[in-house]
């Protein structure tokens, strides 16, 4: 953790700092719609502000395929930065072609401003990770502060090809999901457990085997599980699986045994006969499910031994629902398990880190979102990160 500098290391008095956020925010209907992301970088512009720093945001906004298109210009964003840090905060257009008129914009603004300029993706070089737009964008500003992980898995000019052309640093959000992570894989209490769902097997391969080296046990849930029974032998009905990576399953079993790793798959399921909400269901055991039927959720004995595993564990990494938790009553092994987890986070007997798009929808519905010891809103970054694969934004700031 000690590998790159944080805001600690820098006087921000006087500077312009070039903070990468990620403003890339759930918009409709000229609203933002989830402000987590822009609250998280709060305490970064503050810190900068509150000596006379001049904080000078960068972001990408939806994806304009490298032209200008008003339709994802970050002007619409500033009202939500403005409601989040209680700040007057400046914008500044641009097309990143000639960034003359930002310097002057920027020098203009008084010390302690929050400056957004406009969506680094209206160029071609940013997501090219061009020199010369990078070269731009570091003559804007005096140091550089990435704070903005979820955009820490692309190579981008302004994630990466910057932070080799200013004194760099990790934001405060940077630095505690940086944190977060290590205590959930880099250098975790143990035993650890890992808990992963979701639809594919072919989409979380990598994840699955860089885990299984990783982690005491693993919990497999969601139609993932579905897939691997079916690889064991055992009838799964219509239920919805990639019967095609059976020998794919088996093979990480394997290998999950010999690194004396213990996969924990569904006892029994929570089966319906349609995909839709509150349609008729029974329970199941795993070895006897009925062949016309689709498991939509795990079983009440299946939750039971995820708790246990839960118990005997100190720390606790999260991947993916357990079952279609977006319809009641499917949602029921999900909801029952997080809520067991945040309750071992309160008691201060598990660390719990979780992230994904789906498992921060699924922790919001339990209502324990917040009773975690963290959760990453990072998306793609948090899943590379736990399939072992190094950060460009942040293996840039460690040089």
């Amino acid at each position: 953790m000690a590998a790159f500098k944080t805001l600690d290391d820098y006087d921000f008095s006087g500077k312009r700092v070039l903070v990468r956020a990620d403003l890339n925010v759930p918009f409709a209907d000229g609203q933002v719609t989830d402000a987590t992301r822009i609250e998280r970088l709060v305490p970064t512009l503050r810190e900068i502000t509150k000596v006379g720093g001049k904080a000078i945001i960068l972001s990408h906004f939806g994806r304009p395929k490298g032209k200008v298109d008003p339709e994802f210009s970050l002007e619409q964003v500033v009202p939500a930065v403005v409601a989040e840090t209680d700040h007057q905060v400046g914008f500044i257009p641009t097309d990143w072609v000639d960034v003359t008129a930002v310097k002057e914009a920027i020098d203009a603004a008084p010390e302690g401003s929050i400056l957004v300029i406009e969506n680094t993706r209206f160029h071609p070089g940013e997501e090219a990770n061009d020199p010369e737009l990078a070269t731009r964008m570091a003559s804007l500003g005096d140091i550089y502060v990435n704070d903005a992980f979820s955009a820490a898995h692309r190579a981008h000019a302004s994630t990466e090809g910057v932070a080799h052309l200013l004194p760099s640093a990790a934001g405060r959000a940077m630095q505690e999901e940086l944190s977060a992570l290590e205590a959930g894989l880099g250098n975790p209490k143990r035993p650890v457990i890992a808990i992963v769902g979701g639809a594919k097997v072919s989409t979380k391969l990598d994840l699955l085997e860089n885990l299984i080296h990783k982690v005491e046990a693993l919990v497999i849930g969601g139609a993932m599980a579905n897939t691997f029974l079916h690889a064991g032998g055992l009838g799964i009905g219509r239920s919805l699986a990639e019967k095609d990576m059976a020998e794919t399953a088996n093979r990480v079993r394997d290998k999950a045994e010999a690194a004396k790793c213990a996969v924990i798959l569904p006892i029994d399921a929570t089966v319906g006969w349609h995909f839709e909400a509150n349609t008729p269901h029974r329970y199941y055991a795993s070895d006897a499910l009925d062949p016309d039927g689709m498991v939509l959720d795990i079983g009440p004995g299946s939750i039971e031994r995820i708790k246990s595993a839960i118990d005997e564990a100190a720390t606790v990494v999260w991947n993916g629902p357990m079952g279609a938790f977006e319809m009641t009553p499917f949602d029921h092994g999900t909801v029952e398990v997080a809520k067991h987890v945040a309750a071992r986070t309160k008691a201060g007997k598990v660390v719990s880190v979780a992230g994904g798009g789906d498992t921060v929808a699924a922790l919001a519905h339990a209502g324990v979102k917040d009773q975690f010891t963290y959760v990453s809103t990072a998306g793609g970054a948090f899943l590379e990160w736990m399939e072992g694969k190094p950060l460009p934004g942040v293996e840039a700031l460690k040089n």
